[in-house]
C-alpha cells in the first residue's frame, strides 16, 4: 500500500528537477537519458544488427538461440548505463565541483568561443580529449556542468563495488578494451550508435588509456568507427566533435604511471587502483582538516573549434555506409589523427611543465632565481607565439613561476642550495614526464638545434 505513494513522491521530485535542468542547461537532457534502463536493454538486444550477429554466432558455434540471447543479455546489462538525473546533478555535481576545486586551481580556456556558442540544439556532441589522469573524468564533468550531462566509456578497471554502480548512475558505460568477441563488439557498436543518435553527449579519450610517459599515444579508433560506421551524411543527426586539451601541474597517479611504463611493471587490479585513489583523497581531506594541506597547482582545459562529421565527410567525398571496410578504416584513422592534432594544439602549458622543460633541457645547470625567471618568461613568450595557451597567475608570469617552483620543491623534484635551483638527478624521469606534456610545442626548436 505504501510503495506506490513512495514511488510517486520520488518521481514527482525527479520530474521537477528534469524540468528545471532543461531550462538551465545549454543542451537539454535527451530522451534516451530519461528512458528506463530495461527498455534500452530490450531495444539493444533486439536490434536488427544484433539479431543478425546472433544468427551468425549460432551457425559458427553450433549454439542454440537461447544460449546466444543469454550472452547478448549479459553484454547489454554490462554496457547500458542506469542514468539518474538526481544522482548526476545533485551528488555527482557536488562531488566533481568540490574535488576539482579542492585539489587544483582550475582554469578553463577557449580557442574559439564564438563557434562553441553557436552550436545548434539538434547536434550530437562528442568531446574528444587527451588522457592525462583519471581525474580527467571528474574535471571535465565539472567544467561542462552548466552545459550538458556527459556519458563516458570506462574501462573494466572500474567494475568494482561501489564504483561500478555510481558510474552507471552517472551515465557511464563499461567497455572491454581489446575484446575479440564479435558478438560483444556488435552489441557495443549498436549501443554507441543508439546513444549518439539519441543525442546523448559523449566524452571519449582518443588515446584509449593513460599516457605513461606524458607524450601523446597513437589514437584508438574503435568508438570513433562505431559512431561513423552507419552515419547517413544526408539524413542522420549531425555529430560535432569538440577537441579538448587538458594538462595539470600534478597528475595524481604520476609515479604509478611511470612504474607501469617500466620493463618490470606489475599489472594492478581495478580494486587496487580504486583503493589507492580513495586513500589519496582521504589523505588530502585529513591534511586540510589539520590545516597543513596545499593544493596541487593548476588544472587547465582548453576547448577548441567543433568539427562537424557531416562537413568532414562532404569535404573528403566520403560516405561511411557505402565505403569498403578498408577505405572506411583509413578515413576514420585520418579523422582520428586530425582530431589528435587539434587536441595537441590545445594542451595548455602549466608552470610545472614549463619549469620541467627548462631543467630537462640543461640538467646540470644551476639556475639563480633571476635567470630562471628570465628563462621562464622567454619560454612563455615563445609558446604564446606558437599559439599555445599558457597558464599564468592573475598577476604576472613571475608569480606563476614561483608557484611552480614551490610545487617542485615540495615534491623534491628540484633542490635549492644557497641561491641556486637544480634538478634532482634521481627525479629526471618524473620531470621528463611533465616536460613531455608540452614537448610537441618545442619541436621547431629541437629541429633547429639538430640542423645547426
Amino acid at each position: 500500500m505504501l510503495l506506490p505513494g513512495v514511488r510517486w513522491f520520488f518521481r514527482r521530485r525527479l520530474n521537477r528537477l528534469i524540468d528545471e535542468l532543461n531550462k538551465r542547461l545549454d543542451l537539454r537532457l535527451p530522451p534516451i537519458a530519461l528512458t528506463k534502463r530495461r527498455v534500452l536493454i530490450d531495444r539493444l538486444m533486439y536490434d536488427s544488427k544484433v539479431m543478425h550477429e546472433v544468427s551468425r554466432f549460432c551457425e559458427e558455434h553450433d549454439a542454440s538461440f537461447e544460449i546466444a540471447m543469454n550472452r547478448v543479455g549479459q553484454y547489454a546489462e554490462e554496457i547500458v548505463p542506469a542514468f539518474n538525473a538526481y544522482f548526476y546533478f545533485r551528488i555527482g555535481s557536488w562531488f566533481s565541483k568540490t574535488t576539482s576545486e579542492m585539489l587544483y586551481d582550475v582554469r578553463i580556456l577557449y580557442a574559439d568561443r564564438e563557434h562553441l556558442n553557436q552550436i545548434e540544439k539538434n547536434k550530437s556532441i562528442v568531446l574528444v580529449i587527451n588522457h592525462r589522469s583519471n581525474m580527467d573524468y571528474i574535471l571535465l564533468a565539472y567544467l561542462v556542468l552548466r552545459s550538458a550531462a556527459l556519458s563516458y566509456a570506462v574501462g573494466e578497471w572500474a567494475r568494482v563495488w561501489p564504483l561500478q554502480q555510481a558510474i552507471r548512475m552517472l551515465g557511464g558505460y563499461f567497455v572491454r578494451r581489446g575484446s575479440r568477441n564479435a558478438l560483444y563488439r556488435r552489441v557495443l557498436e549498436c549501443y554507441v550508435q543508439m546513444a549518439v543518435e539519441g543525442g546523448a553527449s559523449q566524452a571519449i579519450f582518443l588515446e584509449g588509456s593513460l599516457s605513461r610517459d606524458g607524450k601523446f599515444r597513437e589514437p584508438k579508433i574503435g568508438l570513433l568507427d562505431y559512431m561513423m560506421r552507419d552515419f547517413d551524411v544526408d539524413a542522420d543527426r549531425d555529430i560535432l566533435f569538440i577537441p579538448i586539451g587538458i594538462n595539470y601541474d600534478r597528475v595524481l597517479e604520476d609515479r604509478t604511471l611511470l612504474l607501469d611504463a617500466g620493463p618490470n611493471a606489475v599489472k594492478r587490479s581495478g580494486l587496487t587502483a580504486v583503493m589507492k585513489s580513495f586513500a589519496f583523497l582521504f589523505k588530502n581531506i585529513w591534511l586540510r582538516i589539520r590545516g597543513r594541506w596545499r593544493n596541487h597547482g593548476f588544472a587547465a582545459a582548453c576547448f577548441g573549434t567543433p568539427v562537424s562529421l557531416r562537413e568532414y565527410c562532404q569535404k573528403h567525398g566520403f560516405d561511411p555506409r557505402k565505403a569498403t571496410r578498408e577505405k572506411r578504416v583509413d578515413q576514420v584513422q585520418m579523422l582520428a589523427k586530425d582530431l589528435m592534432q587539434d587536441i595537441s594544439r590545445l594542451v595548455p602549458a602549466c608552470p610545472v611543465s614549463m619549469l620541467a622543460q627548462l631543467f630537462i633541457s640543461e640538467p646540470d645547470r644551476e639556475f639563480s632565481t633571476k635567470v630562471l625567471g628570465e628563462q621562464f618568461s622567454l619560454l612563455g613568450n615563445y609558446l604564446r607565439e606558437q599559439g599555445c595557451p599558457v597558464i599564468s597567475s592573475a598577476e604576472t608570469d613571475e608569480t606563476a613561476m614561483q608557484r611552480g617552483v614551490e610545487h617542485l620543491l615540495q615534491r623534491r623534484l628540484i633542490a635549492f642550495t644557497g641561491d641556486r635551483y637544480q634538478m634532482v638527478a634521481e627525479e629526471r624521469s618524473m620531470l621528463n614526464y611533465y616536460a613531455n606534456a608540452i614537448s610537441h610545442w618545442l619541436e621547431p626548436i629541437e629541429s633547429d638545434k639538430k640542423s645547426t
